[in-house]
């Protein structure tokens, strides 16, 4: 007998509701990260450990009043939203279009209906890419819009010169075989301040804030690259920090689901422990149990001097080298920007100081690691 297939994707997202929320860190901690739980029942949708959950959030309506405010519009004019359909404005600005990164339409039309404002010519140019992106930098369209009144859009005009707004993907924190009908995800809500303003993140604050309030659309984003090893008897080093202990939840509720018997080892790090040490329970139980065989944990500002994961790996080379010569998959999930690549330079200087290898002899080793399928990234 086939599977069902689900009539839900990416092009048609499943409306999931969140059936609990948690926060994960303490009062004083200077993050805001929460645990999410969101039904899949009667989705027909499956998911397996190191995929993705796709999340089409909607604009904050405030922020959404703010930018019909700016341009003197009212958002019940009907227009061609962005995916062809008739739609009015404010349906378009709430559903559609982002509201953060302006796009160069937006710059090239302000710069046309207002030519004395000499200091975007050189963001028109095309070649100026590299010029337009610093200055857009942490500016939003209300930013623009507010910055330049005299230019005025018909609504046509305004959802013309719109970027469309993108799904967010999660790495999913739950196993299916605990959690069949449910996948879960740890996400860190931002918000912040700048050029004057109150900002926040789209997707992490529509979850946190407003989408108790009706359905969250979802789909399944696969990740083929990203699951536990299929011979359950194979050792994983799993390196989180942050929100990126998330598929390592998934991992471990897989291995306790099968009775997987290979060792693990996690590494995770955050700022400090008494407030930001996410799922210390569920973690400290699997120790007890023997699920994970190992920990290593890196509070950055518990100490005067910060202390990552990468640090960790590094004063505990001698065993993590036997555990890759042992057979041992590596992961990381993560900060793609600094984080990955500080764990990817450690991971090449344990080779080379456990191991005994020079420079070049410890990238051919990471890259044979790479090649069998042993170490694997699910960065952003």
């Amino acid at each position: 007998m086939s599977a069902v297939v689900s009539p839900y994707s990416r092009k048609n997202p499943f409306p999931a509701h969140l059936t609990d929320v948690r926060t994960l860190t303490g009062s004083d901690s200077g993050k805001e990260t929460l645990h999410f739980e969101v039904s899949l029942a009667g989705s027909e949708l499956h998911y397996e450990a190191g995929d993705s959950l796709g999340v089409f959030p909607s604009n904050d309506p405030a922020g959404v009043d703010e930018v019909l405010g700016a341009a003197g519009l009212t958002g019940e004019e009907a227009v061609e939203g962005l995916d062809g359909a008739p739609a009015t404005l404010r349906e378009v600005l709430s559903r559609q279009a982002t509201l953060r990164e302006p796009s160069r339409q937006l710059i090239t039309a302000i710069f046309e209906k207002c030519p004395d404002a000499s200091e975007l010519e050189e963001f028109v140019d095309p070649e100026a890419k590299s010029a337009l992106e610093d200055w857009i930098n942490g500016r939003e369209v209300i930013d623009i819009l507010l910055a330049y009144p005299a230019a005025r859009f018909t609504p046509a005009e305004l959802v013309k010169v719109l970027r469309k707004l993108q799904p967010r993907l999660y790495s999913v924190a739950s196993s299916p075989k605990m959690h069949p009908e449910s996948v879960h995800l740890t996400v860190a809500v931002v918000r912040y301040d700048l050029h004057g303003r109150k900002r926040h993140g789209v997707c992490s604050t529509f979850l946190a804030d407003r989408a108790g309030e009706g359905s969250v659309p979802v789909f399944i984003h696969t990740a083929k690259h990203f699951r536990p090893p299929e011979d359950a008897s194979v050792p994983v080093i799993m390196v989180g920090p942050g929100t990126g202990i998330a598929p390592f939840r998934a991992f471990l509720q897989e291995r306790e689901a099968t009775g997987a018997g290979g060792k693990s080892w996690l590494f995770f790090g955050d700022r400090n422990r008494a407030t930001d040490f996410l799922y210390e329970g569920e973690i400290n139980r699997w120790l007890e149990s023997g699920v994970l065989h190992r920990l290593d944990t890196a509070f950055s500002r518990d100490q005067a001097e910060k202390i990552y994961v990468q640090q960790r790996m590094l004063e505990n080379a001698a065993d993590l080298w036997q555990w890759l010569e042992d057979g041992a998959c590596f992961y990381v999930c993560g900060d793609a920007s600094r984080m990955a690549k500080d764990v990817d330079a450690a991971l090449h200087r344990v080779v080379e100081t456990a191991g005994g290898r020079s420079p070049e002899d410890a990238a051919a080793y990471v890259a044979d690691l790479k090649k069998a399928k042993r170490y694997r990234k699910d960065v952003y």
